[in-house]
């Protein structure tokens, strides 16, 4: 089972101990974020600019929680304009190939729908993340165009209808 909770301030202690734990994980096929992110100071500020984003609404940041409560991922649609949204995710190297991807982004399309009143959203992944690939068709996103994701070769995505239904048009 996986919960989605909205991004909280109480979850940062969780959050950066994530971030580092699955650091050399997540840098395999997405850019980096650099060595003043690890941080306390670089993610205290970080998190807080993030809260502030959630707080205009400009952006939606969830954590995903395993069975246990344990943070194991991160969901985000962000850039919130005209019922669209980008999608962004992350799980962590112990929960992969478990389905929680493929669930949080099922979660999170519902929530997009009938939480924050969107209507399409949009992801991005490099094209040596098959995995992401998966989640996102099985989620009902279709290929848009290739692009570049941090530099590297990618492609973009998009799922529109969110009430509708993965299996729409």
């Amino acid at each position: 089972m996986v919960t989605l909770e909205p991004l909280r301030a109480d979850h940062a202690e969780a959050l950066l101990a994530f971030e580092r734990a699955n650091r050399a994980y997540f840098a395999r096929t997405v850019p980096d974020r650099g060595d003043a992110f690890f941080t306390a100071e670089g993610f205290a500020a970080r998190l807080e600019a993030l809260l502030d984003e959630q707080h205009a609404r400009v952006c939606r940041f969830h954590v995903v929680l395993g069975e246990d409560g344990e943070l194991i991922g991160r969901i985000n649609l962000m850039d919130l304009v005209d019922g669209s949204a980008e999608l962004g995710y992350r799980v962590g190297e112990q929960a992969a190939g478990r389905g929680v991807a493929t669930t949080a982004v099922a979660q999170v399309c519902r929530l997009a729908a009938a939480d924050y009143g969107l209507t399409s959203l949009t992801a991005r992944t490099t094209l040596d993340n098959p995995a992401s690939m998966r989640v996102l068709t099985r989620n009902g996103f279709r290929w848009v165009e290739n692009t570049t994701v941090g530099g590297s070769p990618g492609v973009r995505y998009e799922r529109r209808h969110l009430d509708a239904g993965p299996d729409s048009p």
